[in-house]
């Protein structure tokens, strides 16, 4: 039989098929093969011993959070508790690229604060091609996830939890105050678990609190920065890095057309893979 994982408990994997949901267990032989059953993952399963006996081939996966086959992430940023970090979204975005998924970047909290940096921000983010919206703009984001598989991702304490109940009220998901004492949010979401929402599937993840760019060359991190692809031909070099090169157009057009903030992170990323990935801490960062 083949089916959907769309909730992974420990060792427990909840398979979707059809019009039922059955609780199964993986087989030993998955651990020798160096696999880990993912929420997301397509499978074959034997009903009646509750045993995944395959995972099918994915089109993108991702370890932060652990999930497979996704269509949408929509990253939800805060404007304040936890502050607004145009370093962390750079890092989600260019990991999220990678990985063959289409971000969607949400702003919660807008009520409790907007400033004009932030402002600056969404328009600029738009302005590259992404969809940015509010998480008040529930209408507008249905229709972009329609009939997609999607997650939620961002910091602890940014409104994941908060922004799946207002796509869908019934769920009325577990929600928590920020940890005052720590300055981040607390884990509110414990497991990996897909929603039916129409016809999309979406899910709600545990929040995090560092990214790094393991599994990606410099390069990869470079061309993932979307906006650096329109003017990279009119650099002097064709593998030019945009760090140090001479007559490198991507330097000559930050503070016009680049965001400054952007390429600093960019550059700031470059010498985090230089010096091994070290990972940054995002619930300290203040």
């Amino acid at each position: 039989m083949k089916g959907q994982i769309v909730k992974v408990i420990s060792n427990d994997y909840t398979v979707k098929y059809e019009d039922k949901k059955i609780v199964c267990k993986a087989r030993g032989v998955f651990r020798n093969r160096n696999i880990t059953p993912l929420a997301g993952d397509y499978c074959l399963f034997d009903v009646d011993n509750k045993l995944i006996t395959d995972i099918l081939d994915r089109k993108n996966e991702l370890k932060r959070p652990p999930v497979s086959n996704i269509d949408y992430a929509i990253i939800v940023m805060s404007t304040v508790e936890p502050d607004f970090s145009t370093t962390l979204l750079d890092k989600m975005i260019d990991i999220i690229e990678f990985n063959n998924i289409k971000p969607i970047i949400c702003i919660s909290k807008s009520d409790l604060s907007f400033t004009d940096k932030i402002k600056e921000y969404i328009n600029y983010y738009k302005n590259i091609g992404y969809n940015v919206l509010l998480n008040t703009e529930i209408d507008e984001l249905l229709k972009i996830i329609d009939n997609n598989t999607v997650i939620l991702t961002g910091q602890s304490g940014a409104g994941k939890s908060s922004l799946l109940n207002r796509l869908d009220s019934n769920l009325n998901l577990k929600t928590d105050e920020i940890s005052m004492a720590l300055g981040r949010g607390k884990h509110t979401t414990r497991a990996i678990e897909f929603y039916e929402m129409g016809n999309s599937l979406i899910a709600d993840t545990p929040g995090f609190s560092s990214l790094n760019f393991d599994d990606m060359s410099k390069e990869e991190i470079r061309d993932n920065f979307i906006e650096f692809n329109k003017y990279r031909d009119n650099c002097k070099y064709r593998d030019c890095m945009h760090i140090k090169e001479d007559e490198c157009e991507i330097r000559n057009l930050v503070g016009t057309k680049i965001l400054e903030d952007r390429y600093e992170n960019y550059v700031s990323f470059i010498k985090e893979k230089e010096n091994g990935s070290i990972s940054i801490d995002f619930k300290r960062k203040r």
